[in-house]
């Protein structure tokens, strides 16, 4: 069998095309999800006709203990977990004078804890087999963000995920364990900003899954700590 890999959040949207897009390329793709268990489906099935083999896994990422069974489900599912893709993150629209502590609560859990978890999780069979792949999904120019008071929680919580990114990707590459970052822009199917947006800077799940493809594959070994922007022109 081929590489076996964990999409988090493959029911549908961008989670979704990633994981499709992933089973070219390797063995076996555990579908995750938390309450789209019949789009989960869908996606596995898509999966099948491939030819590959796909399995559906329910958690709720926001808990540790459960973040971590989720990898040891998909462990004793297929043997062993080769590639992680964190795709969980909400997007919250909302004032910065309007936020509240439960909005701070919920974003940083669902965007930047549940990542952590299961990279946490994952880690330890990966350091023992010497090889592994953790791609998160983050931001625009999470790297120049400044002042963004629309999703300033959302923004606070992926710039937090770069720096996760880039710590863990340090630590682990004695391992032969990369951990990167893409970072899409305006995505066709997802939000896009009121008024005409120059269709250069609108880029789809496509582009992003290609981008998640080579971060996972063996020719991108030496590309680690890194966060590779899809996001065409868009504030460039």
């Amino acid at each position: 069998m081929g590489r076996i890999v964990l999409v988090t959040g493959a029911a549908k949207g961008m989670g979704r095309v990633i994981a499709i897009k992933l089973a070219d390329e390797v063995g076996a793709v555990a579908v995750h999800c938390f309450n789209s268990r019949k789009d989960a489906e869908d996606t596995a099935a898509e999966i099948r006709k491939k030819g590959k083999q796909s399995a559906v896994f329910t958690a709720d990422l926001t808990d540790e203990k459960r973040a971590a069974d989720l990898v040891r489900e998909v462990e004793n599912e297929f043997g062993r977990l080769d590639i992680l893709v964190n795709t969980v993150g909400p997007f919250l629209v909302k004032p910065w004078q309007e936020l509240d502590g439960a909005d701070w609560d919920r974003i940083f859990r669902e965007v930047l804890e549940s990542s952590f978890f299961c990279l946490k999780a994952a880690l330890p069979g990966m350091r023992e087999r010497k090889w592994g792949r953790i791609i998160n999904i983050g931001y625009s120019r999470v790297e120049q963000l400044g002042s963004f008071p629309s999703i300033t929680a959302y923004a606070a919580a992926k710039t937090g995920l770069l720096i996760l990114t880039r710590t863990t990707a340090v630590s682990e590459v004695g391992n032969g364990i990369t951990i990167n970052m893409v970072s899409p822009g305006l995505m066709e199917g997802g939000a896009l900003p009121a008024g005409k947006v120059p269709p250069a800077a609108i880029g789809t799940f496509r582009d992003v899954a290609g981008a998640v493809a080579y971060l996972a594959s063996e020719e991108a070994g030496a590309v680690t700590g890194a966060n590779l922007i899809v996001a065409g022109t868009w504030k460039m």
